[in-house]
């Protein structure tokens, strides 16, 4: 029996065999408590099994019951082997209708045996859903347009099952002779999103299964391994100890930290929750979205316990934390005003405790998207006037950046502790983040004592401008290793190069085009328009299942009102609606009404994006120009003093994040602009002329990326 299933068998076994046992293995089988909701449906699908399958029991077919996809966190009810077809059965029993949402999960189903499962990708995979009280008969049946051998989804009653399994089978053309040895040991490789990853990771306390891929080059477990060593041996030998860990986009950096505070925090052989992990980060929308997607599903998961959706939220929020309130914590507890440029704890704000000293209870604390921590004024500023809305506490004169704070945060600890920075090179988004120099200086200048493990990516250009090995050359705590990079994109799993064109496209690189054509034969669409309908349209021909589509832009894009797109609004419950809520809520991404900016998606992923080009940056003369729109009326450059450089550096990086969030296509949307004059001679919209846009798709169009000329 395959742990990845609850029963499997040929037919001839299982139509030979009294359906009590096969409902005590399955019952067996299964872990936890089998509730009589599915005892119920269990049997009623047997018996209708074994009754459908008798025409075929000379056959050589198999049946699988409840096969495990760890990517969605769910089963399949039946999958039936049959001439060389996979049917994927959905059971609805006592349901007489048909649910947009019950299609789209076993639709969802199809697609996943299709991207990751081995032995099915060459296949024929039929989806069916049956209510089995369902009286209309399904007549219409074919093969979707995608021309991947997936059919699109049936549905039919319990009654018509069987004649729609040899209706399918002799317009598909399949022979007795053709079967499929070993499916049910096929290597499966997903990648899930990072949402249904931290489901997995949370519900299960493990991440085997769910990072496999079948490139052999993917290290997140070889990360990892090298991760919870050094911690092993930090608290072992009482130690401090920070490591960088490196990689490029959508490689799995979030799930890498999310997986270590996971198995930290549920490691048997800790003396209790301070031996723990806590994931933190300063990217709001990620952590709202992360929260309130495993809230939701561990809420789920116990209704039936009477948990309450806040119980479970706050199960979570002690997990996974916004940095800012766990700096705010520390803040607590330090001696104000700062005296002589020195943080120091008051002594009567806080108590100390143990080996724990005057720190947070976590030994190890990882800082998801370290590069994006603030700059000594930007945080000095910040807490000059008491927070955002000057209604928290405030600290003149603060004297440390974000990094030098935290890592003072955990140096509070007597005993041991561990940072882990997961770094994304090129992605600081705002004015104000300090990149990874803050962190390398503050080790100099006042942590010295630190053990230092750094991924031998660092030294590139990208992070901290190529200054790592000048500013770490006479600290000997250094230990470099390639351990700490992740070099493949598990976002894009049809196109792992994707970062690299990405990158090749914005610096100019002559390998762009390569790099496109390369992707585009590996069957990640890349696609032009100038044309933002045909661009909706390109989105929802291609999203099938519950697969999620949405619209980006960055946020200093000003002139899309006349697209009929409107920007999201700042919030991260904004977000959390935008990502999470499904197809039938206006406030879904797939609407495709909303667009999401870099600050709201920078860490999550869509399935197809469309990434609308606006006249911030444009192409001219083999450079990228720059531009802000002054609210009323017009685009003004952006200067070339430090600040005017640092502001180009983060609206650049704004498109990298944009152009890398999508798991399956993107269509780039440059608009035409308004070429239209008034009866005086005027341009009718002054802030749109189509010179401001005409470069950037000429460009774009150079690299061979194709244009959308019809849309099917």
């Amino acid at each position: 029996m395959s742990n990845r299933c609850l029963y499997h068998a040929t037919f001839q076994k299982f139509l030979s065999i009294d359906p009590r046992s096969i409902l005590g293995i399955l019952h067996d089988n299964f872990h936890g408590d089998v509730q009589t909701t599915t005892r119920e449906a269990w049997k009623s699908e047997i018996t209708l099994l074994q009754k459908v399958l008798h025409t075929w029991k000379e056959e050589k077919g198999d049946i699988v019951f409840e096969y495990d996809i760890p990517r969605l966190g769910k089963r399949i009810d039946v999958v039936l082997l049959l001439r060389g077809i996979i049917f994927c059965l959905e059971f609805k029993v006592g349901q007489k209708d048909a649910l947009q949402a019950d299609v789209e999960q076993v639709m969802d189903y199809a697609l996943d045996l299709k991207n990751f499962h081995k032995f099915s990708h060459d296949r024929i995979i039929v989806p069916i859903l049956i209510p089995t009280n369902y009286k209309q008969k399904t007549t219409n049946f074919r093969s979707s347009v995608y021309d991947d051998d997936i059919y699109n989804p049936l549905i039919s009653g319990a009654d018509q099952l069987q004649k729609l399994l040899m209706d399918v089978l002799e317009h598909s053309g399949a022979t007795e002779a053709d079967c499929i040895e070993n499916w049910i040991i096929s290597p499966y490789t997903p990648t899930p999103t990072i949402i249904e990853a931290a489901r997995t990771l949370y519900e299960n306390h493990s991440v085997e299964d769910i990072t496999r891929h079948e490139a052999d080059k993917v290290s997140t477990d070889a990360t990892i391994s090298y991760l919870l060593k050094i911690i092993s041996q930090s608290k072992r030998e009482g130690l401090k100890s920070i490591c960088f860990v490196t990689g490029v986009p959508g490689a799995g950096k979030t799930l890498v930290g999310l997986d270590v505070a996971i198995k930290q925090t549920y490691n048997e052989e800790n003396e209790g929750k301070e031996d723990g992990a806590v994931y933190l980060s300063g990217n709001g929308p990620l952590v709202a979205v992360l929260t309130e997607a495993l809230a939701r599903d561990n809420y789920k998961k116990n209704i039936e316990k009477g948990k309450r959706l806040s119980d479970s939220r706050r199960e979570v929020n002690e997990f996974i934390q916004i940095i800012h309130r766990y700096r705010d914590n520390m803040l607590a507890k330090i001696k104000n005003p700062v005296e002589n440029g020195v943080v120091e704890i008051d002594p009567k704000k806080a108590i100390k405790i143990g080996s724990a000293g005057y720190g947070e209870v976590e030994h190890v604390a990882i800082f998801d998207e370290a590069q994006r921590s603030w700059t000594k004024k930007r945080i000095a500023d910040y807490l000059k006037r008491g927070g955002t809305y000057g209604n928290k506490l405030k600290v003149p004169n603060f004297p440390y950046s974000e990094a030098e704070f935290l890592i003072w945060s955990l140096d509070q600890r007597e005993d041991w502790a561990v940072i882990i920075c997961l770094v994304g090179g090129g992605q600081e988004i705002n004015t104000g983040e300090a990149g990874i120099t803050a962190w390398i200086e503050a080790l100099n200048n006042r942590f010295q004592h630190w053990q230092v493990f750094i991924s031998n990516k660092l030294t590139e250009l990208e992070y901290a401008e190529g200054r790592v090995n000048e500013l770490l050359e006479e600290n000997n705590k250094v230990t470099y290793s390639d351990n700490l990079h992740l070099a493949v994109s598990l976002r894009s799993f049809r196109a792992e190069k994707l970062s690299s064109f990405v990158h090749s496209l914005l610096s100019f690189n002559y390998d762009a085009a390569e790099l496109y054509c390369e992707i585009s034969e590996k069957g990640y669409p890349i696609v032009l328009t100038r044309d933002m309908d045909k661009a909706r349209e390109w989105l929802r021909n291609k999203a099938r299942g519950s697969q999620q589509t949405g619209v980006l832009v960055t946020k200093v894009a000003a002139r899309f009102k006349p697209l009929a797109v409107n920007i999201l609004a700042q919030g991260d419950q904004n977000a959390v609606h935008w990502f999470l809520e499904d197809k039938t809520d206006i406030r879904s991404s797939n609407y495709l009404e909303d667009a999401a900016t870099e600050i709201q998606v920078q860490g999550l992923e869509l399935d197809y994006a469309c990434v609308l080009w606006d006249a911030d940056v444009r192409y001219a003369n083999g450079t990228w120009k720059y531009y802000k729109f002054n609210g009323k009326n017009k685009w003004n450059p952006v200067s070339d003093t430090k600040n005017g450089e640092e502001e180009k550096k983060y609206m650049l990086n704004a498109y990298r994040v944009l152009l890398t969030r999508a798991r399956q296509g993107i269509v780039i949307c440059v608009p035409e602009g308004n070429n239209r004059s008034t009866p005086e001679g005027f341009p009718e919209d002054p802030t749109r002329l189509p010179e401001y846009y005409n470069g950037t798709y000429e460009y774009l169009k150079s690299l061979g990326i194709k244009e959308i000329i019809t849309v099917r």
